[in-house]
């Protein structure tokens, strides 16, 4: 993980301090901003493997930077954990279904966050290693080592949620997937239960592969299939 690069993205000084300690102390590069628009300004440049979010910023919150983020084609490959002091189920959903990976609610415990780090990084790398170089059907066309999809040829940006979601579909082609499953592998047993986001997401990713929608099932009562 030492070439790992982590934005954390902080308005309380006691809490961004210790974040970029332990984190350093762990072997990450980190950089650190106290509000939402320096945040994705440094993201730009920075191009973090991962970003630390706090939910309540100044000016833009933290929910709309994440937004912003997951919209952003250079940007929305980057995972996102977000960190808050509210511990409501609905902000956790709403921070999910904008594309989320984590969500740490304070107070919190620096080795459990670092832990949580780096098995989501671990487990973007390992779904990369074993999938193929690229994968194609008609007109669908993706690069699983650069994150990319193209739809008729037309590059398609994905979040990094959506795109691991598609990943475990395709190389699973003709398995159903439960909901648990895909909560399990895609974004962690943290959110067992919440099914609805798994929909979100399938819902959006359909979108996203337009006229291929349908090679997207749905298995009533169970979960998803990618069509054999």
């Amino acid at each position: 993980m030492a070439d790992k690069k982590i934005l954390v993205v902080e308005d309380h000084k006691d809490t961004r301090e210790l974040l970029k300690y332990n984190l350093a102390q762990a072997g990450f590069e980190v950089a650190a901003e106290s509000d939402g628009a320096a945040g994705l300004e440094r993201a730009a440049t920075f191009l973090p493997d991962m970003i630390l979010l706090d939910l309540m910023l100044p000016g833009l919150d933290g929910l709309e930077v994440c937004r912003r983020v997951k919209q952003d084609s250079a940007l929305s490959h980057i995972p996102v954990v977000m960190l808050t002091a509210k511990g409501e189920e609905i902000d956790r959903i709403v921070g999910l279904e904008l594309g989320a990976d984590d969500y740490v609610v304070k107070p919190f415990s620096p080795r459990e966050l670092i832990l949580r780090i780096k098995a989501i990084l671990r487990r973007s790398n390992e779904q990369v290693k074993q999938a193929p170089n690229t994968w194609e059907r008609d007109g669908l066309h993706i690069d699983f080592e650069a994150h990319e999809l193209k739809v008729d040829d037309e590059p398609t940006p994905l979040t990094a949620t959506e795109f691991k979601l598609l990943t475990e579909l395709v190389l699973g082609k003709g398995k159903v997937q439960t909901r648990d499953h895909l909560l399990d592998t895609v974004w962690d047993t943290h959110f067992e239960g919440y099914s609805r986001t798994v929909d979100t997401h399938v819902r959006r990713l359909r979108q996203k592969l337009g006229p291929y929608a349908d090679w997207v099932e749905t298995v009533r009562g169970v979960g998803y299939r990618f069509k054999a």
